[in-house]
């Protein structure tokens, strides 16, 4: 990984450091924070996909309230053709090149791992996302478990692109291999 990569991404998470002690220290008169009220007015989250160490995937996602849940939308490139597991993880810490410290799925339930469409799974279970040949793929689906606020609050989290397919079943996590992409989700305008 280049020096202006590892340069970027410290910098990123030295800037979310400042931001989180700021607002947690009592200073929210910044714009930047917050608030308890501020939160249930949030309706758009954006998530910028970025290469673990040795990989290129990368791209966007989106994940926009809707009437009916949380509309998510993923244009990544990169990947190798195929399904790959696609989370949102527990902490919004990337500060490790492989993707490991952002911990295991996002699980406030303590319920088994399963498919998007199941009805019992983890809050950040989202199945699989499929590359073409071109390495691209592209992921839309409506949620009703995840939210901007609350226990099922997504923003903060991590974003994990697994390197192999979720196959839905194995506990805990689909047996989807490494970790290929990731970015921290935050509030979008």
């Amino acid at each position: 990984m280049n020096k202006k990569k590892i340069g970027l991404r410290l910098l990123a998470i030295s800037g979310l450091f400042l931001l989180v002690n700021a607002c947690s220290s009592g200073n929210t008169t910044s714009k930047t924070c917050t608030t308890q009220d501020d939160t249930n007015k949030i309706s758009k989250a954006v998530c910028v996909m970025t290469p673990t160490e040795g990989n290129t995937a990368n791209g966007l996602v989106t994940f926009t309230q809707t009437d009916s849940g949380i509309l998510i939308v993923a244009d990544i490139k990169g990947l190798a053709a195929g399904k790959h597991g696609f989370h949102v993880h527990q902490f919004g810490d990337i500060s490790k090149l492989d993707g490991t410290s952002a911990g295991g799925h996002f699980n406030p339930e303590g319920v088994t791992h399963a498919g998007h469409g199941d009805k019992v799974r983890h809050v950040g279970d989202f199945g699989n996302i499929v590359a073409d040949e071109d390495g691209k793929a592209h992921y839309e689906e409506l949620d009703s478990l995840i939210s901007f606020s609350g226990t099922h609050n997504i923003v903060g989290r991590t974003i994990i692109i697994h390197s192999g397919e979720d196959d839905l079943v194995s506990q805990p996590t689909g047996n989807a291999g490494k970790r290929a992409a990731y970015g921290v989700i935050g509030i979008a305008k």
